[in-house]
């Protein structure tokens, strides 16, 4: 199977802090796939809270996400919607 992966510039007003960050995992967790979210050379597991938080994503930010797994397309773009539409 071939991993999906894009960069994309995050657009959330508030970036992925608090709640957007909530919300973004609780996205990520509808999916059986293995999905990553990856900053300044760091990879978290996007269904992770702890993982994003620590991240710290900031609005105009450029974050890597990497998904792999059965529903890795649907995955991907349903992330890269969520962080790209403030």
């Amino acid at each position: 199977m071939i991993v999906v992966e894009r960069s994309v510039t995050v657009e959330l007003e508030s970036g992925l802090q608090a709640r957007p960050a909530a919300q973004f995992v609780q996205e990520a967790n509808r999916y059986g796939s293995d999905l990553f979210l990856e900053k300044d050379g760091k990879r978290i597991n996007a269904k992770s809270i702890m993982g994003l938080m620590s991240l710290a994503v900031g609005t105009g930010e450029t974050i890597t996400l990497v998904a792999d797994g059965t529903d890795e397309e649907t995955a991907m773009d349903n992330l890269v919607s969520f962080v790209t539409v403030s």
